[in-house]
């Protein structure tokens, strides 16, 4: 059974007492400076947790993974009012305007989210960081990895984690990949295309960093699994590390490798008696 509603502070509450701890922190609000007449002080401070604190009572709850106009355009054309856009970035990813490649929210519709009543909340780390609802251990479920542990410290949580796979080579597990994200997938077989032991690293969205890619070699596994891969100047470290120690490594753009996460994240509200669904976006095949 769902609720008709629930208070909106006690939403944040329970969402900020299974998700966030003292240690973590982010920094999106010092980049959100065009749309910061729509933030709470609290996230102002923080940059997590509720970003515009536009309803007192929370009747159904939307997840998605960036606010995109094309997901608020959706809320807003349900006529729904007194709701909740859950989001993993308050922000929206897109390389091709890269070096700004995060783009703010359409101001238009955040004052159309204001009359409607409709808030906004972000977790991002909170979300990155290892647990049920985590992006990595998500897409290693989508993927049949089994989890072995947390690794790769981000911002005061962890956003990786190693598993093993049945899979012996790239080329299968990129099979299983392009199913799991619906699109084409991008190996780089660096390491010959052989997964040593099964084993496999997957770090969710930005995870093709040289910090992961050492902590994922010495522990011996050689096969990254992440969202962003393109080889560019911003990644070309990246791409000559790997290919000096023979790692290889699979992209599912930013957007696939985290949906999972927000997918999972209905069935959250849905155990607090909220209405929830997921709002899909658009993947960015050029993260690849």
């Amino acid at each position: 059974m769902f609720n008709l509603c629930m208070e909106a502070n006690k939403l944040y509450a329970q969402l900020e007492k299974d998700f966030i701890t003292p240690a973590m922190s982010d920094e999106w609000a010092t980049h959100m400076t065009e749309v910061q007449d729509f933030i709470s002080n609290n996230f102002k401070e923080r940059s997590m947790g509720v970003v515009c604190d536009f309803a007192q009572e929370i009747t159904r709850v939307y997840c998605a993974v960036f606010p995109e106009q094309s997901v608020m355009n959706k809320i807003i054309a349900d006529d729904t009012h007194n709701a909740l856009l859950f989001v993993h970035h308050p922000s929206i990813w897109d390389i091709r305007q890269a070096p700004r490649v995060f783009q703010q929210m359409n101001r238009e519709l955040l004052g159309e989210f204001k009359r409607r009543r409709i808030a906004i909340y972000n977790l991002h780390v909170p979300l990155d960081n290892f647990g049920p609802y985590s992006t990595s251990g998500t897409l290693a479920e989508a993927l049949g990895i089994k989890v072995g542990k947390a690794c790769s410290p981000y911002f005061g949580g962890l956003a990786g984690v190693i598993g093993t796979t049945k899979c012996k080579t790239t080329a299968e597990l990129g099979i299983l990949f392009e199913k799991a994200v619906g699109h084409p997938v991008k190996r780089y077989d660096y390491g010959n295309g052989k997964i040593l032991n099964g084993g496999v690293v997957i770090v969710a969205g930005g995870g093709n960093e040289v910090d992961y890619l050492k902590e994922a070699f010495d522990m011996g596994v050689n096969t990254v699994i992440t969202g962003i891969s393109s080889r560019n100047p911003h990644s070309e470290k990246e791409h000559v590390y790997e290919e000096q120690n023979g790692i290889n490594v699979l992209g599912g753009t930013h957007y696939s490798t985290e949906k999972f996460a927000c997918e999972k994240m209905c069935h959250y509200f849905t155990k607090l008696g909220l209405q929830s669904e997921f709002v899909a976006g658009v993947p960015v095949l050029e993260d690849m």
